[in-house]
C-alpha cells in the first residue's frame, strides 16, 4: 500500500530502460547504481518489477553530473551521504575536491613559471658538461645529499651510478632544479614526482611548455563540470525538500 501511494504521488513512472535513456545509461547500469545506493531504492510492483519516479530521475541526473566533475568515488560518497540524510558529509567531500582543484590550478601556474625558466636551459652553474656527484649538486642547490637521496626514493630523481656513487647528468640537474623550485613552494614529494613525470612524458621542458595551455584547459573543464554537478545536486535537493 505504501508503494502504491508513493507511485500515485509522482508525476511520472519509469522503467529501468526509461530512466537509463534519460541520462544515457543502460538499464543494467541503472539497476547497478540503485544496488550500490547511488539512487533511492525503486518501488516494486506486486509482480516484482522496478518502478522509478521523478525522484529517482533527479537523483540519477545529479549522480551522473557529479561523476563528470568529481569522479566516481567522490560522486558516490556525495550521493550516499545525501540519500542517508548526512548533508554535512556530502559538503565535506565537495570541499576536499575544490581544494584539490585549487591546488592543481596553482601547480600548473607554478610549473608554467618554472618551465619558462628551464626551457632556455639551466643556469650555467647548474649545467655541467660531465656528470657531477651528489655532493656537488647538493651544494649548488643549497640542499643536503640526504635530501637528494630522499627525492630519489620519491621517484623525482633517477641518477646514474658509477662504480662507487651516484652521478647526475644535465637532465638530472634540470629535474633537481625544478623539484627544488616546487619544494620551496610547499608541494609534497609525490606531487613533485608527478610534475617531473609530466616533463619526461612531454620530452623535456620545451614540449611541456607547449602543453601548459592544454593542462589549463583540462582544469577549467573540470571546474565547469563541478559547477554543473553541484547545480544538478542542488536541483535534486530542492525537489525532495
Amino acid at each position: 500500500m505504501l508503494g502504491e501511494r508513493h507511485l500515485k504521488s509522482q508525476t511520472a513512472r519509469y522503467r529501468p530502460v526509461d530512466l537509463g535513456r534519460a541520462v544515457g545509461l543502460s538499464a543494467q547500469a541503472v539497476r547497478n547504481y540503485e544496488q550500490a545506493g547511488m539512487i533511492p531504492p525503486a518501488v516494486r510492483t506486486p509482480s516484482g518489477y522496478r518502478v522509478y519516479t521523478d525522484d529517482h530521475l533527479g537523483a540519477l541526473t545529479a549522480y551522473v553530473a557529479l561523476i563528470a566533475g568529481y569522479g566516481h568515488r567522490a560522486a558516490g560518497e556525495i550521493m550516499k551521504a545525501v540519500l542517508g540524510g548526512d548533508l554535512p558529509t556530502a559538503l565535506a567531500v565537495f570541499d576536499t575536491a575544490h581544494v584539490q582543484l585549487h591546488r592543481d590550478r596553482e601547480t600548473v601556474e607554478r610549473v608554467a613559471s618554472a618551465v619558462v625558466l628551464l626551457a632556455s636551459g639551466p643556469p650555467a652553474t647548474l649545467a655541467p658538461e660531465v656528470p657531477v656527484p651528489i655532493g656537488v649538486l647538493a651544494h649548488r642547490l643549497g640542499v643536503t645529499p640526504a635530501t637528494l637521496r630522499k627525492w630519489e626514493r620519491a621517484g623525482i630523481l633517477a641518477p646514474a651510478r658509477s662504480r662507487t656513487a651516484r652521478v647526475y647528468r644535465a637532465d638530472d640537474v634540470r629535474d633537481a632544479e625544478l623539484a627544488h623550485l616546487l619544494r620551496r613552494g610547499g608541494y609534497p614529494l609525490h606531487h613533485i614526482a608527478a610534475v617531473i613525470g609530466q616533463v619526461h612524458a612531454a620530452g623535456g621542458p620545451g614540449p611541456l611548455a607547449a602543453s601548459i595551455d592544454q593542462w589549463r584547459g583540462r582544469i577549467t573543464a573540470r571546474g565547469r563540470a563541478m559547477l554543473t554537478g553541484s547545480a544538478r545536486l542542488a536541483d535534486y535537493l530542492s525537489s525532495v525538500s
